[in-house]
């Protein structure tokens, strides 16, 4: 094959096991190898276990000799975000403040792929309690962006969304509760879909937290949610078993036309967007029309309110759990999250209340928007990535969230949102186009979204190791 084994995508993966033609074995060594060159720069792993990942390969090789693959990602190079429970692994969510302790068994999304054969490879780095939009963490070493080693990968999927862009495999699997997959993938460069809330169970679940794929292509995501998006009692609000035809994703331009899509260009709230990535938004929208879509202009329906109600309750939630730890513990917070959570401590209880009602204003606001238009397309993020040490964009704990207008509303409406590679700034960093369907149509965002793969410009190379 003319492609480096890391490079390769599940679905070539898959082919070359079935046809003999390449092993899990040399797979994921090559995959190894290739995090070995990149990692000392990059850092996106946490418990990177070689010889572990080697005998899981060796057991899916000896299955694929005797025609007996476990699932339908048996062998393929695999990593899974630190907050996913692993059955053994302590699970610090980005931390020094945490005590280690092993968890006690696979989160859903975990057993769902280690049932589905994935080699996993390693995990993957988050900042502090997954509150921020970078790599900084006071437990983690501090994750970078390949396309710029200098520029953050985004967050909270810090080093879920390096490892996709870097090739540490094809497959990589993150949260989301206000942009945690979305915001990496746009400033990496890759896909990801949050789904509808409940769409992949997690435990614990939270309102607006959803787990969901970061891969190089469309194509990656739709087989992710064929092992993915399985009901599973621990979660609350995990939505009923559903026979979704995900291999059907893979539709052509033509899927475009007539469609009404909505064209998002304003937050409403938050960072105005960088004169770059609004090019590049309206150069998609372009396309989209050029295929036949019906392209109309959707006013903001985000406010600032909504914005700092959101913001405020999140810092009570954080203050209450810092607050927990003992004195010694809370002290290893990083400085910037504290900061946060502790400009809560003067909220009354009335104030709380009006803040986080704002989470349900922003559902209505968001459901009433995208009601007009079968899907809306936008900026996932208003900037590009900040550099590598700050914890936010705006580097102030008190407006913390001035990124997150385009992708916060469509984690408490519930809606589907993925983000693709829509373009490059003329520094080289990806730019992010989110297209958003409605409540439960995961299958649609995916059609939409390989449609937009199949008419977009000329991607560039993959990120290489320095010195490669």
């Amino acid at each position: 094959m003319s492609k480096a084994l890391h490079d390769l995508s599940a679905r070539e993966l898959l082919d070359a096991y079935r046809d003999a033609s390449l092993s899990p074995v040399e797979v994921t060594q090559a995959v190894l190898d290739h995090i070995a060159r990149w990692e000392p720069k990059l850092q996106a792993t946490w418990l990177l276990r070689p010889e572990a990942a080697l005998e899981q390969a060796r057991a899916s090789e000896a299955r694929w000799r005797r025609g007996e693959p476990l699932g339908l990602l048996d062998g393929v190079p695999t990593t899974i975000k630190e907050n996913i429970a692993t059955r053994g692994d302590p699970m610090p969510a980005g931390t020094a403040a945490v005590e280690l302790r092993p968890a006690a068994a696979d989160a859903p999304p975990a057993a769902r792929l280690k049932e589905a054969g994935a080699v996993i490879v390693s995990k993957t780095t988050m900042p502090d309690y997954g509150m921020l939009s970078s790599g900084l963490s006071s437990f983690h070493t501090l994750a970078r962006n390949p396309w710029d080693l200098t520029k953050t990968p985004g967050g909270s999927s810090a080093g879920a969304g390096a490892a996709a862009a870097a090739g540490y495999g094809p497959l990589h699997i993150g949260t989301d509760i206000g942009g945690s997959l979305r915001l990496p993938a746009s400033w990496c460069g890759i896909f990801t879909l949050k789904p509808s809330l409940g769409r992949i169970p997690i435990d614990p679940p939270y309102m607006g937290r959803a787990a969901g794929p970061m891969t190089r292509s469309v194509a990656d995501a739709a087989l992710m949610m064929q092992v993915l998006a399985q009901p599973d009692a621990r979660d609350s609000m995990s939505l009923p078993a559903q026979d979704i035809a995900w291999p059907s994703f893979d539709v052509g331009a033509e899927h475009l036309r007539g469609l009404r899509i909505g064209l998002l260009l304003d937050a409403g709230c938050g960072l105005a967007v960088d004169a770059e990535i609004r090019a590049a938004v309206e150069e998609a929208a372009r396309l989209c029309e050029r295929a036949g879509a019906v392209v109309e202009i959707l006013q903001p329906f985000m406010s600032q309110a909504m914005l700092d109600g959101m913001d405020h309750l999140w810092r009570m939630r954080s203050l209450v759990d810092i607050n927990a730890l003992p004195a010694e513990r809370r002290a290893k917070v990083l400085p910037y999250i504290r900061a946060w959570a502790e400009s809560a401590a003067g909220f009354g209880g009335e104030h709380v209340f009006r803040a986080f009602s704002q989470f349900h204003a922003t559902r209505v606001a968001a459901v009433s928007a995208c009601a007009k238009v079968d899907y809306v397309i936008s900026p996932t993020a208003p900037n590009l990535p900040a550099d590598a040490e700050l914890p936010s964009p705006t580097n102030d704990p008190l407006r913390p969230l001035e990124h997150i207008g385009f992708t916060v509303p469509f984690n408490m409406s519930e809606q589907p949102a993925a983000s693709i590679n829509c373009g490059y700034s003329r520094a080289g960093l990806p730019i992010g186009l989110q297209i958003v369907g409605h409540r439960f149509d995961d299958l649609g965002v995916l059609k939409v979204s390989r449609a937009f793969e199949l008419i977009r410009g000329p991607q560039r190379p993959w990120p290489q190791p320095p010195g490669a």
